[in-house]
């Protein structure tokens, strides 16, 4: 059964040491995407630091990842890029599941996290008269 999830939401990402940090559920994306600057490759390791100075989960670490692809994505602009994606955790409404996120720099965009219909479907129904369904009840707990 499909769970109901508002337009935005917090969620958690700790393999990347992130937590509480807002989403936008974005049907017209097919792709997940996340802030993240500084990506460089080196000795065929993926190296990268998530956010910005400016957010409030920003912790400056430079996170390495030995496994990633690259996958050419349409944006929103119509441009085809290629983007980096990695394999990693997100947790929304306490469980854990695996997401397939691509690297993007999202400085000039309000969410820093798009969660898109590969994601979504087949586990949640998006009720967009709603926001925060999975925070609060972190919250609750």
């Amino acid at each position: 059964m499909k769970r109901n999830i508002g337009r935005i939401d917090k969620a958690d990402f700790p393999l990347l040491n992130l937590f509480d940090i807002e989403v936008k559920i974005d049907t017209g994306a097919y792709t997940s995407s996340i802030h993240c600057k500084n990506m460089k490759v080196e000795d065929c390791y993926l190296k990268c630091n998530f956010l910005d100075e400016e957010h409030p989960s920003y912790h400056e670490k430079e996170i390495v990842f030995d496994e990633y692809d690259v996958k050419v994505v349409k944006s929103s602009n119509g441009q085809s890029e290629a983007r980096y994606r990695i394999k990693t955790e997100v947790v929304l409404f306490g469980k854990t599941q695996p997401i397939y996120l691509t690297l993007s720099d999202r400085e000039e965009m309000r969410f820093p996290v798009l969660l898109g219909r590969n994601f979504l479907s087949k586990k949640y129904m998006v009720d967009i008269n709603k926001t925060n369904l999975s925070f609060k009840l972190k919250q609750k707990k």
